[in-house]
């Protein structure tokens, strides 16, 4: 071979590695890929009420009643807002057990109302497995009464079922907080996803340009969620009145 010819193939040669080369080091180190970041969809799931019932309320040690009670119309405003549909389960209604509150069924006169015929845990009830089967939904949010028997036993048996499960630690209640933290341990070591309302919500909405997004949503935080809402109502009011403080404009 000819010294220029050998020349230039070895040129061509080291400037087909070199780009890959420059390339590589802008995409950063090779990572391995970790868990799966499961998120919720809102067109792919539905919201289920569990025994949330008048006397079983009187059970609830580990929240506030009064917080208890707003947590829980909370979870049921949440299907309002996305659109997502209800199934309502109650287990013994007519004996100590009690009612499902009239805020919930008046929230969701559509509902699938469900009272069990003992059943403990509601997916032993065929009637409830046909209601959840008939949404044709794959992701569940869950929420009921007692955290560590309706909403455990239920978020179990749905994940053994292959749904994705959302257990909202905030609208399900127990006995004590440490009994709550005992259920929560059990259900995220079988894959349940347990949390916040906010977090719920957040997932579901994706951006605050969505729909539902920013308008449709702020209402339901202002209800349930007053911390945010004023900080949100005190802007509103800013800037419609047009008003910057002397010394605001300084911390900006």
């Amino acid at each position: 071979m000819r010294p220029h010819l050998f020349v230039a193939g070895f040129a061509l040669l080291v400037s087909a590695f070199v780009p890959r080369q420059e390339s590589d080091e802008r995409r950063g180190p090779a990572l391995t890929p970790g868990p799966k970041f499961e998120r919720l969809d809102k067109t792919k799931a539905v919201l289920v009420i569990v025994d949330i019932q008048e006397g079983l309320i009187n059970m609830v040690r580990d929240w506030d009643t009064a917080l208890y009670k707003a947590n829980m119309l909370a979870h049921g405003g949440l299907a309002q807002v996305f659109d997502l549909p209800v199934i309502i389960t109650s287990s013994a209604s007519v004996g100590p057990n009690g009612m499902v509150p009239k805020e919930l069924t008046a929230m969701h006169p559509n509902a699938t109302v469900i009272d069990r015929n003992g059943e403990v845990n509601a997916w032993d009830s065929k009637e409830f497995r046909d209601a959840v089967r008939a949404t044709g939904k794959t992701q569940v949010i869950v929420a009921g009464i007692m955290t560590d028997i309706c909403t455990t036993f239920l978020s179990l048996s749905l994940r053994e079922e292959g749904y994705g499960v959302w257990a909202n630690a905030e609208a399900s209640g127990t006995t004590s907080v440490f009994i709550r933290d005992l259920a929560n341990q059990r259900m995220m070591g079988a894959g349940v996803h347990v949390m916040s309302m906010l977090s719920i919500m957040s997932d579901l909405m994706r951006s605050w340009g969505n729909t539902p997004g920013a308008k449709e949503l702020l209402p339901w935080i202002d209800q349930h969620f007053p911390h945010y809402g004023f900080i949100a109502r005190a802007h509103g009011h800013a800037v419609q009145n047009g008003v910057v403080f002397p010394g605001q404009d300084e911390i900006l």
